[in-house]
């Protein structure tokens, strides 16, 4: 048998043309070192305003002004020297930059501290009439009502000034997590399909999963989650923390809740996070006949079905070369209209995307960047069908802040979370059905709607378990109770166990290397970030129907919300584009959508 080790690249040895255009933010490190200075000797400016925002409606816009354009400058540091240390966490200059940055940004945010209950404080009247009489405050309106309908949850501005630079403690958190995953977890090996040994990484590890073999899916499922156990106090400690931190805020601010503390801010109400969860409870059994169907198909017996077959491909999945991946995703693109593709053209060839895997890179993907650079993002591209979905449903994050800073100011360079999974998710939904538009053969069928069946598992059950469990998470630590490595375990296997039915072994070994599902998620450290996933292909999958059936009037519609960007609540942005996600129905839309790719595949189950 072959014994042949193979290793995962360093970054150098990365093709260049396989790596992001990091240098086009700053050409070099010591341009990024002078960049980093510029902006925080810049942060003594706002202290000039401290105290006089009421002063005049000149004086009100000529802070903000100044806001924007050092936050603009600090943001772009931030992202320069983050985005290093996701390419690579061993990379011990690209730690300390990340360090330093988000130390900027946490030392940025106390200086400006005092804007929030200051125009919190400023009468109704006066906010009133200085809107009418500045024509240079119209594109602050929303920002301003955003702040002045939270008044009540603003604090004095030292609190709040002390409570900003927390956040430069309460970032190592999340950090810890990141260098500890992603730079010295052992993973360990797996003998691939030809006995060689492969070193695991978070880079590779997805390949491995996805093996047609099925030694080759338990070795890798198994040791990996193994490697999560061996250090499951360290990572408990982590999120403990940052539950921990959550909690801090909320109470500091005044919110019943670390739910609703971080609902408050997109104004989206606990209802719709509720009436989510027990809309996707309601249809569990949808994903318990995939299960059986999966099952079938992949000829195991009853009682036999595990974890590692999950992620199991139903048939040999068609080969997916990047360029053919491309060609695939702008062709699916096409009914949002020139502008939408051509930037995506552009964008590949500009090196937007980060694709390969090296030595310190995580394993998931992402988007990311500020107002005045272009989209980054960052994936390992695999030559296969869930590559290329993993590639459009960032390129949606991507064009959405495309659109959205050519479109609107700095103000508004940010927008609610379910808002951007929406923008991602929808371009997978065209994709899918593009896909399937293309070919009716049996295995092609089966390969598109399981690569289908892969994103909704992820974001209409796997994110939404993970909700309920943060939100117990939160609870826990709000009753004053602790948080261990093992009763998260626990807990979060009942709710798998809720979610898998009798239909997947969680018995034995199988049951704690399900229960520490917990640990392999960042997304936890992001205050109930997770949810909208589910929210967002819900909301995508409707908008996608309404282009695909409606055509150029539904498709203007979704590129205003694109644009709008942080202008508008995103849950008003999502009704304006046609969908109203304080509904349960668009939640029962997509389990539909989901039974039918179900019914596709059991009709080749036999």
């Amino acid at each position: 048998m072959a014994t042949t080790r193979q290793a995962v690249p360093a970054r150098h040895e990365v093709p260049l043309a396989e790596r992001w255009d990091l240098e086009s933010v700053f050409p070099t490190d010591d341009a990024w070192d002078a960049a980093f200075r510029a902006a925080e000797g810049r942060l003594p400016e706002l202290d000039a305003y401290r105290g006089r925002l009421a002063e005049s409606a000149a004086t009100l816009l000529a802070a903000l002004r100044l806001r924007d354009e050092i936050g603009e400058q600090a943001q772009r540091v931030l992202v320069y020297a983050l985005l290093r240390r996701s390419e690579d966490a061993t990379n011990a200059v690209a730690a300390g930059q990340s360090d330093r940055a988000q130390g900027l940004g946490a030392r940025a945010a106390a200086a400006g501290a005092f804007f929030e209950p200051e125009i919190a404080a400023l009468p109704d009247e006066t906010a009133t009439a200085w809107l009418a009489a500045e024509p240079g405050l119209a594109p602050y309106r929303y920002a301003l009502d955003r702040v002045r309908r939270r008044k009540e949850h603003i604090r004095s501005a030292e609190v709040e000034e002390t409570l900003a630079r927390a956040g430069e403690v309460f970032a190592s958190i999340e950090t810890i997590h990141d260098v500890l995953e992603n730079g010295e977890l052992p993973l360990g090996t797996v003998r691939d399909e030809a006995g060689a040994e492969v070193a695991l990484a978070q880079g590779n590890l997805e390949r491995f999963l996805h093996s047609p073999e099925r030694r080759v899916r338990r070795e890798a499922w198994e040791r990996s989650a193994d490697a999560y156990l061996a250090y499951k106090g360290t990572f408990a400690a982590g999120l403990a923390g940052a539950v921990k931190r959550d909690a801090f805020y909320a109470k500091a601010h005044g919110y019943p809740s670390s739910l609703e503390a971080a609902l408050a801010p997109d104004a989206i109400p606990p209802r719709v996070f509720h009436t989510l969860l027990d809309t996707i409870w309601a249809n569990f059994p949808t994903w318990h006949r995939y299960f059986r169907v999966r099952r079938r198909l992949l000829g195991l017996s009853e009682g036999d079905f595990h974890g590692y077959d999950l992620e199991a491909p139903l048939v040999a999945e068609p080969a997916m070369p990047w360029d053919r991946g491309v060609d695939l995703i702008t062709g699916s693109l096409a009914p949002l209209g020139d502008e939408y593709v051509g930037a995506v053209t552009r964008g590949i060839a500009d090196r937007w995307v980060d694709r390969a895997a090296n030595v310190g890179k995580g394993g998931g993907a992402f988007s990311w960047g500020s107002y005045g650079t272009h989209p980054f993002i960052s994936m390992t591209y695999q030559d296969d069908l869930s590559s290329v979905s993993t590639l459009t449903h960032e390129i949606g994050h991507s064009l959405h802040s495309y659109l959205t800073w050519r479109h609107q100011p700095v103000t508004y360079a940010n927008y609610g979370m379910s808002a951007a999974e929406t923008a991602s998710n929808f371009n997978q939904q065209l994709l899918g059905a593009h896909l399937l538009g293309m070919d009716d053969e049996r295995d092609w069928t089966i390969a598109v709607v399981e690569e289908r069946m892969a994103n909704h598992l992820r974001y209409l059950f796997i994110m939404p378990i993970l909700a309920r469990f943060e939100l117990w998470c939160h609870e826990k630590v709000e009753r004053g109770e602790a948080l261990t490595a093992d009763g998260m375990s626990q807990h979060l296997l009942s709710l798998y166990r809720e979610g898998y039915g009798s239909e997947v072994v969680l018995d034995g070994p199988d049951a704690a290397r399900v229960g520490i599902t917990w640990a392999r998620f960042p997304h936890l450290y992001a205050n109930f970030y997770v949810f909208q996933y589910a929210l967002g292909i819900s909301a995508a999958a409707a908008l996608a129907a309404q282009v695909r059936e409606d055509g150029e009037p539904a498709a203007a519609r979704y590129l205003a919300f694109l644009r709008a960007g942080g202008s508008l609540d995103p849950i008003d942005a999502l009704r304006e584009a046609g969908v109203d996600m304080a509904s349960p129905a668009p939640i029962q839309r997509a389990f539909d959508l989901l039974a039918g790719y179900v019914d596709r595949l059991e009709a080749f189950a036999g």
